[in-house]
């Protein structure tokens, strides 16, 4: 992979908060995002005309809460979430059946009482690891016999955390929604992200004519990467300069 370009006004931005724009933490509510970033965001944003939009997996409500006061365009659970301009309702899909019983073998299992750090996102499931790495292959077992009669869900391995989600989305699904309304479509699409989840978003991005940035190590289908979230911080804050 080569150096990352530089941001230009005929592109369209879509970035990952966990592991790009934020450092991994142990737990979900710990991270901590530098006040210079959203000022940097904030520059962006009004240089794309509005085009940025972060597509996550947490909910829209948590990424608006980190980068207070900024409401950008934004995807969260993986695209089950949608706000498609600034300052919109967010849209959102109905928790399923499935999940609900998903949830509920998670808590009768014993995973939770011995370390696994279980987060309820509605529609979404994501059970963290990250604190007790000795318990992975324990639970992605689980995990692995506990969605077998649950066709609608789908498994997601990230960085240190397993989640499940019905199939209906993913980050692809969610760039290609965003570029096909305003102020997103008829631009370059550019996705950043450092996780298996982030994938898809790289691969659309590079199939309507953009490119991916893969941010850390292992391995990507991007054109491009950056070492690790100070360099995407970086990168971010010459773009800005950038974009006239």
């Amino acid at each position: 992979m080569n150096d990352a370009p530089h941001l230009e006004p005929g592109m369209a931005l879509f970035l990952d908060f966990d592991g790009t724009l934020a450092e991994l933490a142990a737990r979900p509510e710990d991270v901590a995002v530098p006040s210079a970033l959203i000022a940097t965001l904030r520059r962006i944003q009004t240089d794309l005309d509005g085009a940025l939009a972060v597509v996550s997996g947490r909910p829209v409500a948590e990424i608006d809460g980190f980068l207070a006061p900024l409401h950008l365009p934004a995807a969260g659970l993986h695209g089950l979430e949608h706000r498609e301009t600034l300052g919109a309702r967010v849209h959102r899909a109905e928790e399923g059946a499935e999940i609900r019983l998903l949830k509920q073998r998670t808590r009768d299992s014993g995973l939770l009482e011995r370390g696994i750090y279980f987060e309820d996102k509605g529609p979404t499931l994501a059970l963290h690891y990250r604190s007790h790495p000795d318990l992975e292959q324990e639970l992605a077992a689980f995990v692995e016999e506990a969605l077998q009669d649950l066709p609608g869900l789908h498994r997601v391995n990230g960085k240190m955390v397993i989640e499940a989600k019905p199939d209906a989305s993913d980050k692809g699904v969610a760039l290609r929604h965003f570029m096909g309304q305003m102020p997103f479509a008829g631009r370059t699409p550019v996705f950043i992200g450092d996780d298996v989840t982030d994938e898809d978003g790289i691969a659309a991005a590079q199939a309507l004519g953009g490119f991916g940035i893969k941010v850390g190590e292992g391995d990507s289908c991007a054109r491009y990467r950056l070492s690790g979230v100070a360099a995407v911080h970086a990168w971010l804050d010459r773009a800005s300069l950038k974009v006239v």
